[in-house]
């Protein structure tokens, strides 16, 4: 009789599998969550402040990049640029590419929270004669920041379980390893589950400190 599930196998797959985890699918989140908050912030304020055309641009780019897939994307930065002479490697495309996309999410939030800071806020700064870089930087991001920080979190979950589109580009990550370890022994149960339950263990710790994170700062006071 066939053992639906192997034991032994499963365990031989768990040192790989982690190393593609910690090397590549962590590297991808982090990397393209930090790629992603700092572009979507610049576009946030480009859009609020209306800069002349750049505001436009930035808005078409926004609703271009939201309404196809990120795959597209990816495939785009990775097969495409090559033939006009910029070749990148399959990390940085994937942070890239991963990065930009949730970018155009990421400024939709940050749009929110700014919007939530107070009029008196914007008023108070001009009264004691801020500068606007000034009152952007000490006033208004810190609180509009704290505004969306839960929702910042949950798009960085959103592009960890979208990490695995980065396999189509030839990066080693998670999913792709699993599908290596199936493709070699002929057994794809194991190693696939494994990575289910990493990425479960992953998301699921990540989005209970989110909701933490979101207590706290509903609990402390408001400057």
């Amino acid at each position: 009789m066939t053992t639906i599930w192997d034991w032994n196998y499963a365990l031989d797959t768990v040192p790989g599998l982690l190393t593609a985890f910690f090397t590549a699918t962590l590297v991808l989140t982090v990397l393209g969550t930090i790629v992603g908050a700092t572009v979507g912030l610049v576009f946030a304020v480009i859009r609020w402040t209306k800069v002349p055309v750049l505001s436009q641009l930035t808005w078409a780019f926004i609703e271009f990049v939201r309404s196809t897939p990120v795959v597209i994307q990816l495939f785009f930065l990775f097969y495409a640029l090559p033939d006009y002479g910029l070749v990148l490697s399959p990390m940085t495309v994937g942070v890239l590419g991963l990065g930009v996309h949730y970018a155009c999410y990421y400024a939709e939030v940050y749009r929110a929270g700014i919007v939530a800071v107070p009029v008196g806020q914007w008023e108070a700064s001009t009264a004691i004669h801020l500068s606007p870089a000034h009152t952007w930087r000490a006033v208004i991001l810190p609180q509009a920041i704290r505004n969306v920080l839960p929702s910042l979190g949950n798009y960085a979950i959103a592009l960890f379980k979208e990490t695995p589109f980065a396999a189509l580009i030839t990066v080693n990550e998670l999913v792709r390893a699993a599908q290596q370890h199936g493709a070699f022994t002929g057994e794809y149960l194991e190693p696939l589950t494994i990575a289910a339950v990493i990425f479960l263990a992953a998301s699921y710790t990540t989005a209970i400190m989110v909701r933490r994170l979101e207590g706290r700062l509903e609990a402390s006071p408001r400057g």
